[in-house]
């Protein structure tokens, strides 16, 4: 049974709630548990998908245990006769999962030194890869941090995939993510005063995130603050965050900006989904 894991910015989390919980043919989701887990937990929950929570170091060892288990053990020796293959067969369709989906939640905070993210992703590629068939990155480029990971995986032997917009470059953070793209983004920003642009996470975590970053920080030399002259409210129609509204409004009110409204997308994050999770069948056809 094919393994599609993915490593998951803190910041992403309501992207991946949506498509996990949109994915009808997912049968089988191992969600790690490591204490950043809950958030994406409670949005699954709240959308009728229940992952199974299960610790890093323990998810080889329940894949191993649930595929020996996959065929009754009585009809192993049986499976010369072909009418036994094709009960069997049909057995397997009917209750194993297409792809097995291992969602690893990494902790926003590793945003405050690019270094950071670089090491800890490179760390969980190496670690998940023992079990994986196929790793979807749902992280961007980051400042450049994870710009390298496909040449220095190169010859990793598990594939990975990546959140790339319609010109097939990968995203550069959450905001080009949640705007459509690269050219998009760009395209926001040209507008002759700086602009701050917010997710629903970004606006629920702005406080914390402030502590990480000197910009947003109260204390910041005020020539930063001038760099910011609005605040876009990114609509991507997920509402998994109740509060967006209002905390868009206490941040430009702390940081005297004004709000503007900007269209955003789920697209990037649907198709690199569906690529990564498209396997070959024996018949040559994908999954």
């Amino acid at each position: 049974m094919p393994v599609l894991s993915i490593i998951v910015c803190g910041m992403l989390e309501d992207e991946l709630a949506y498509v996990l919980s949109s994915d009808r043919e997912l049968v089988q989701l191992i969600l790690v548990e490591n204490g950043e887990h809950f958030g994406l937990q409670r949005k699954l929950k709240s959308l009728g998908c229940f992952p199974t929570l299960i610790p890093l170091d323990r998810v080889l060892e329940i894949l191993i245990r649930e595929n020996n288990q996959t065929l009754p053990t009585i009809l192993k020796p049986l499976c010369r006769f072909n009418f036994i293959k094709k009960i069997v067969s049909k057995m397997e369709n009917q209750h194993k999962p297409k792809v097995t989906v291992v969602a690893n939640m990494l902790r926003r905070g590793l945003h405050a030194d690019v270094e950071m993210v670089r090491v800890e992703v490179y760390r969980k590629i190496m670690e998940m890869s023992r079990f994986s068939d196929r790793i979807l990155i749902f992280y961007g480029t980051c400042g450049h941090s994870l710009s390298n990971l496909e040449k220095d995986f190169e010859n990793l032997g598990c594939q990975l995939y990546f959140l790339k917009d319609e010109k097939g470059e990968i995203v550069e953070d959450c905001i080009s993510l949640a705007l459509g793209g690269n050219d998009v983004y760009a395209r926001s920003l040209v507008n002759g005063e700086g602009t701050f642009c917010l997710t629903p996470m970004w606006a629920s975590n702005w406080e914390e995130k402030s502590k990480d970053n000197a910009i947003l920080s109260p204390e910041s030399d005020t020539k930063y603050l001038k760099l910011y002259g609005r605040a876009a409210k990114i609509n991507t129609g997920l509402s998994y965050e109740p509060d967006f509204d209002k905390n868009v409004r206490d941040f430009a009110r702390f940081f005297d900006l004004k709000i503007v409204e900007l269209q955003g997308s789920k697209k990037i994050a649907e198709q690199s989904y569906q690529n990564a999770k498209r396997f070959p069948r024996k018949d040559g056809t994908n999954i």
